[in-house]
């Protein structure tokens, strides 16, 4: 898609095929996914359960139920098990941090396929309804796949519900939203409930589009179990012109929250991605956790800007009821082989005594000297030269072409036809503020 002075000019086409030098490759989840050989950037010296339920009888030009089988979400770009020992706080200069097994999406795929255009007589039983899906999201899953989340949305107004054998209700309707420029929200929202209505759960899909090119593809669901656990999870993606540079870019975001009915314990997650087709990549995440006594928080983020600049952080933090609170934070900034490393891990005891250890690192680019240097509050202090190799990675795992090979569903959505004679408003105006990072109203704010 691009966009003139004069107005519109062409839409957003993708054709999706192998890319050169791409290779198949199955990761830990056993997703198939199409990933380049990324660039590892090393500077050196030269010299070195479903079956059939009967239903109450209900009117509706509705589609057959089919169960498809769970899906898993891909694995993720940091996925970490973080746990601070501050007995040792004192004999470690720096903490390393080792990614865990990122594990399973825990949303199942839909348990129904659409069949397009078939209309079935009024009043017919059929299968049973969507399936209730009482389980919560899993933590560190990152942002899953379209794939993954099964969207089938019907190509016909739809108003149904029913009931099943074990006295579970449930219900599903379709419907589509028409506006200005062209948009249009195509969607379908199903849930149901127990028969004692101890349990319920909440889904809804949409796509949208408007003339402009702009498209999106979501996922809402909600929910609550008989042990009184709650939850609620988003995840959408969108393809759009991006304002400034004019270049095509994917957006993609997941948002889960559960909390437990049975103990003082709850979580909340936001991740976020966004790609562009010069090759920039932004990848952000906040985290924030609670069990009992203690409560935990973490954000980090990376930066490519497509040419060999590489950002990347993590700050995390720890605290107790009691007052005791530890972290660590460190930063990595490299281009062409010059770069610095910097962190802090830092513990403050229930008294307010405070400990912290800064270290950093610089690299010049001629791949045998680095400069160390760092102090703590408990007197250390170094400050050397030392032989040894920089080593950064200078693309990320992740990337542009990546994402558009996962997205076949958000660039076949087919936009509104346009009149001839109808032009789209571009009206891009100011950018929109960053996504914000904060924790749910009803958890407890970060330190």
């Amino acid at each position: 898609m691009a966009a003139s002075p004069g107005g519109f000019t062409a839409q957003l086409n993708f054709k999706l095929g192998r890319r050169p030098g791409g290779y198949a490759m199955r990761n830990q989840l056993g997703l198939d996914l199409e990933v380049r050989k990324r660039r590892r950037l090393r500077v050196e010296a030269s010299t070195d359960r479903i079956g059939t339920s009967r239903i109450s009888c209900c009117c509706s030009d509705s589609v057959v139920p089919i169960r498809r089988s769970s899906g898993s979400g891909k694995s993720i770009e940091k996925s970490e098990d973080w746990r601070f020992d501050p007995k040792k706080s004192s004999h470690s200069h720096r903490v390393r941090l080792h990614a865990s097994p990122a594990l399973p999406f825990a949303s199942p795929q839909s348990p129904f396929v659409s069949k397009k255009e078939k209309i079935y007589p009024r009043c017919t039983p059929r299968n049973s309804g969507p399936q209730s899906r009482d389980t919560p999201p899993r933590r560190d899953t990152g942002i899953a796949n379209e794939k993954d989340w099964g969207i089938s949305l019907l190509n016909e107004n739809v108003i149904e519900s029913g009931t099943n054998e074990d006295g579970s209700t449930w219900y599903r309707e379709s419907g589509e939203d028409l506006g200005e420029n062209g948009y249009r929200c195509r969607w379908t929202r199903m849930g149901g409930q127990s028969h004692d209505g101890s349990s319920e759960w909440k889904e809804t899909w949409w796509e949208k589009s408007d003339w402009t090119g702009y498209k999106e593809l979501g996922v809402e669901k909600s929910g609550r179990n008989a042990e009184g656990d709650s939850w609620w999870e988003t995840w959408q993606e969108n393809l759009h012109q991006d304002e400034w540079s004019n270049l095509a870019m994917i957006e993609r975001s997941a948002q889960k929250q559960a909390k437990s009915g049975i103990e003082n314990a709850g979580w909340y997650e936001k991740w976020w991605e966004k790609y562009d087709a010069k090759g920039w990549t932004e990848k952000k995440a906040y985290k924030y956790g609670r069990l009992n006594e203690q409560s935990w928080w973490e954000k980090w983020g990376e930066q490519y800007d497509g040419r060999g600049s590489v950002l990347k952080w993590t700050d995390k933090w720890a605290e107790t009821v009691l007052g005791t609170k530890w972290g660590d934070k460190w930063e990595d900034k490299f281009f062409a082989g010059i770069g610095s490393r910097q962190g802090e891990t830092w513990h403050v005891t229930p008294g307010g005594e405070r400990w912290s250890r800064t270290w950093g690192e610089e690299h010049f680019g001629n791949g045998s000297k680095v400069h160390k240097y760092g102090k703590s509050t408990t007197g250390e202090s170094w400050d050397i030269v030392v032989d040894e190799e920089t080593y950064y990675e200078a693309e990320p795992h992740y990337g542009w072409a990546d994402v558009v090979g996962d997205s076949s569903q958000l660039l076949s959505i087919e936009p509104r036809e346009r009149p001839p004679g109808v032009y789209p408003n571009l009206d891009f105006g100011s950018s929109p503020p960053p996504p914000s990072d904060d924790s749910p109203e009803d958890l407890p704010p970060s330190q």
